[in-house]
């Protein structure tokens, strides 16, 4: 099925896009999300007519996240402190959502947390690096310094030495 995009689809296409997809996918997915539209010859003439339309706006999304890049890159590093055990491991993990609540509060830079993620899960100490996705062609990178707020004694050692 030939389907218009409305909006940018990661591993698809950009808005404005002539492209080709099952039928099944047009239809529970991309139809009912009003991410896109069947190509219909009145559909098709319409898109001729935005076409214009679309890319200008597409450019002006596309500066506005060369902006923000620009910003989280002079930003620097993400510092967050977690209640973590002796060996080092943080006691839950620190999730992308938290990183991009993180974000907002000590930069002022507001990113949604499904733009964001990260090659390992963060649940020890150390230093780990963050990919922010802003648009399908603008990413960058931001380090993500996890420090223990506080150090609390694992349980292990405390029972092994209430038994000796």
């Amino acid at each position: 099925m030939q389907v218009i995009l409305k909006k940018d689809v990661q591993n698809l296409g950009e808005a404005g896009d002539l492209v080709n997809v099952k039928d099944g996918y047009a239809r529970n997915f991309l139809l009912p999300q009003n991410v896109a539209e069947v190509a219909t010859e009145g559909a098709l003439q319409n898109r001729e007519q935005n076409l214009a339309r679309i890319k200008a706006k597409q450019e002006k999304l596309h500066k506005e996240a060369l902006e923000l890049a620009e910003k989280i890159e002079k930003f620097g590093e993400l510092k967050l402190s977690a209640k973590a055990g002796e060996s080092g491991k943080l006691f839950g993990t620190i999730t992308t959502k938290k990183l991009a609540e993180e974000l907002q509060a000590q930069a002022g830079i507001e990113v949604d947390r499904k733009n964001v993620s990260l090659n390992a899960p963060i649940n020890k100490i150390g230093e780990y690096t963050m990919l922010i996705k802003l648009t399908s062609k603008v990413k960058t990178e931001l380090k993500v310094s996890v420090s223990a707020s506080e150090v609390v004694k694992e349980a292990i050692e405390e029972e092994t030495s209430e038994e000796a």
